[in-house]
């Protein structure tokens, strides 16, 4: 993370600390500062604190105080060495008497521009230094960014990189707003080498307003059963427009959870899986949408890669889609597959879209189970008990798997018995060769 994408408060306050910090601080304060940042890098709390209010212990509360034009720090500078008894000559008595009565318009105007002048110096010299520090405190930040900041917590949850992939540049480079009034726009491919060439135009850009319009015609085009491909290139074009706007909102929410859906519809794991990353991103921002169900899916998803839940609200844990998840959970650890393969016909949403990458799997580890269990299974049993929709594909399922041994091979599949000994030790070599390593496309 650079500090080109800090929240606007952060660069402010982080602009103000650096210049209240002096020669004898300056290093303590420094310290403290990339500390504060990296504390709330990890717990993600950059674009929720309210940074005008934190204060560093290594500043002076003074400190923190507005701070006084540069022409009245040297009117005190005055006042000091008139208080020191300093002043012997003529020109510092007439300065005595300014400091006594404090009036300000006692001031020669030979004297007013002299100080004018050493104030606008005394300004451009300020800014110089805080220009470096900010330099100084960027590379301090990209020090963490490879070091602390990588130190993530365990949480499956927490390897999510939203758009993280080589074809997606860094926009915060880049902050316009759009001019096209191109409905549709295919998805403009950059790489990072070609970005300083062929940086963004606004008129290749939509604004918000068609972007809105666009997000209602592809709905319209996707119940007429468009193309999906032509789709998905149409969304990440949208997605794409509403990053280099940096524009984070609920509609930009709703984009990336049609999407999302869509892309589970067909299969798409590696466009479901950025979008996914997207949300977790948004949500974190306090920006409103779906969250209990893509967390189920979520749960879901991490159950297909064998991998635990992660830290659940309240809420979320009494939302039904989330429950059915939990369910799902607590059937595969408990090797219940009746309740497992029930769960799977009645799954929320798009739940059983999720569940069909990994629902073979449980197939064979229930088969596992059975063959083991008895002699015979008649295959209406099988199909049935394991959710397949006819006997047909329950027969085509167990030849595929080299489990197909029937005592009665020419019988209608309706009237298909299983033998189940010669089918156990098939069952066990599959699952090792086929399932036991998982690849899941993309990144959860």
């Amino acid at each position: 993370m650079s500090s080109e994408s800090w929240p606007p408060p952060l660069k402010e306050w982080v602009a103000k600390c650096l210049g209240q910090m002096t020669d004898t601080n300056r290093t303590e304060a420094q310290a403290e500062l990339r500390q504060v940042i990296a504390d709330a890098f990890v717990n993600k709390t950059l674009w929720t604190t309210d940074w005008a209010g934190v204060q560093l212990q290594s500043i002076p509360i003074l400190s923190l105080l507005p701070k006084p034009s540069p022409s009245m720090n040297i009117l005190n500078n005055l006042k000091r060495k008139i208080n020191d008894g300093a002043a012997t000559s003529n020109k510092k008595t007439k300065k005595i008497s300014l400091a006594k009565t404090g009036a300000s318009n006692a001031l020669d105007p030979n004297d007013l521009a002299a100080l004018n002048r050493r104030a606008a110096r005394f300004q451009r010299e300020h800014e110089i230094e805080r220009q470096k520090g900010l330099q100084s405190i960027g590379h301090a930040h990209h020090h963490f960014s490879n070091s602390h900041f990588t130190s993530r917590t365990d949480s499956p949850f927490d390897a999510d990189e939203p758009e993280a992939n080589s074809n997606v540049p860094n926009w915060d480079r880049f902050t316009i707003v759009g001019t096209s009034q191109e409905t549709f726009k295919d998805y403009l491919r950059l790489t990072s080498a070609s970005i300083s060439i062929n940086e963004p135009k606004p008129e290749q850009i939509r604004p918000y307003s068609v972007l809105q319009e666009t997000l209602n015609q592809l709905k319209k085009r996707w119940r007429e059963k468009a193309n999906y491909s032509w789709i998905c290139s149409q969304f990440k074009s949208l997605r794409q427009d509403l990053t280099v706007q940096r524009i984070k909102n609920e509609f930009t929410v709703a984009v990336y959870e049609i999407h999302a859906r869509m892309a589970l519809e067909v299969g798409d794991m590696v466009e479901y899986n950025q979008c996914q990353a997207m949300l977790r991103n948004l949500y974190e921002l306090g920006i409103p949408g779906k969250v209990e169900e893509f967390t189920a899916y979520r749960i879901l998803m991490l159950l297909h890669g064998r991998n635990r839940s992660g830290q659940l609200t309240d809420r979320q844990k009494t939302d039904p889609a989330v429950r059915h998840a939990l369910d799902v959970q607590r059937a595969l650890a408990m090797g219940n597959y009746h309740s497992l393969f029930d769960l799977y016909l009645n799954a929320p949403n798009m739940g059983a879209y999720i569940m069909d990458h990994f629902i073979d799997r449980e197939r064979i580890r229930a088969l596992m189970v059975m063959t083991k269990s008895y002699r015979t299974l008649s295959l209406s049993f099988i199909q049935n008990e394991l959710a397949f929709e006819t006997p047909a594909t329950a027969r085509e399922f167990l030849s595929e798997h080299r489990a197909g041994t029937f005592q009665n091979p020419n019988s209608p599949d309706s009237e298909k018995i299983v033998d189940c000994k010669p089918a156990a030790a098939p069952l066990a070599q599959i699952f090792e060769e086929k399932y036991r390593k998982v690849q899941i496309k993309g990144a959860v």
